[in-house]
């Protein structure tokens, strides 16, 4: 297949989760699998849960094999601040598709109110900027009709702002949450009479548990949901078993989508690096994209897990 084809099946795939010509259809957000390793990108309320500084980085390429397939990067940094129970975090992220581009800053604060026993809430507030740009140049255009007025003009480094906010209710070894990333919809192009482009808002409810099973082995389930106008509720069941708080294997099921094997390592008390891959769970999924897609993710933690009084679920 050549490669001006392979963009335009694959910004065919981006503009349908934009937009129609009869109603709006919203894009979605990255997908992660690993996404308890990344839960700040989702819900500013998990900022400074552990109670130390920490960096994670993930690596996502998605449909390996294929050209212009998507290709996602991140990295966070989070810190509590040692005042007023409060927490800061910043964060990055690169998710690129054939010929589109975005980018996205993130600045994340949380506070958090102690509860009877040990149980605890927090507020979190993100604010954000984005940057979206895309090469109609790549693709492969049929021009015996004319030219395209939609594809006339290339959208290089468009800024939109937008805000959104999280809560988190949690003890030692159980979470439940719920957040709005973004409230904004940003209008991206408007280029014609009948159709336009824009980010709607998602929701997102996250929950997990732990479950001693043996001293030196751990069961941690969680689930993901998010929901936004316009596509299917998406939801991420996963279970990652814990032995001797070094290795960790695990499963996660995307519903109606992937199934993924996931397996970490806690190479020392601050060091912790993951892997997943991900298989399409459908007849159409495994013909087209069966080379499958692969997550990578490292979190450095500044500080010592035996000094820190922080939440079992902390992968």
């Amino acid at each position: 297949m050549k490669k001006g084809f392979l963009y335009l099946l694959l910004f065919h795939y981006y503009l349908l989760s934009l937009y129609c010509t009869c109603e709006l259809i919203a894009q979605e957000d990255a997908k992660y699998t690993q996404f308890m390793y990344n839960t700040q990108s989702y819900n500013p309320a998990f900022v400074g849960l552990s109670g130390e500084k920490s960096i994670v980085a993930l690596l996502r390429s998605q449909w390996m094999g294929i050209e212009g397939a998507p290709k996602t990067q991140m990295i966070s940094y989070n810190a509590p601040i040692k005042m007023n129970n409060l927490s800061v975090g910043i964060g990055i992220v690169n998710d690129k598709i054939g010929p589109t581009s975005e980018t996205y800053f993130d600045l994340d604060f949380s506070y958090k109110i102690a509860l009877s026993g040990n149980s605890f809430v927090n507020f979190g507030i993100k604010a954000s900027a984005h940057l979206l740009d895309i090469n109609y140049n790549l693709l492969t255009q049929d021009s015996s009709l004319g030219s395209d007025p939609l594809l006339a003009r290339n959208i290089d480094n468009r800024f939109s702002p937008n805000i959104g906010a999280g809560i988190l209710y949690y003890q030692d070894d159980f979470f439940i949450g719920f957040s709005v990333p973004s409230f904004l919809e940003t209008l991206h192009f408007d280029r014609s009479s009948f159709s336009e482009a824009r980010e709607k808002m998602h929701y997102y409810f996250v929950s997990g548990l732990v479950l001693d099973i043996d001293p030196e082995f751990i069961l941690r389930p969680s689930i993901l949901l998010k929901a936004v106008k316009g596509a299917p509720i998406q939801m991420d069941v996963s279970a990652t078993a814990m032995f001797k708080n070094k290795l960790s294997l695990g499963l996660s099921y995307r519903l109606q989508a992937t199934l993924s094997g996931l397996v970490g390592y806690q190479a020392s008390e601050q060091l912790f690096v993951g892997i997943s891959y991900d298989r399409a769970a459908t007849s159409l999924g495994r013909d087209l994209f069966n080379s499958g897609s692969l997550e990578a993710v490292v979190r450095y933690n500044f500080g010592s897990q035996a000094s820190t009084n922080k939440p079992r679920f902390i992968f």
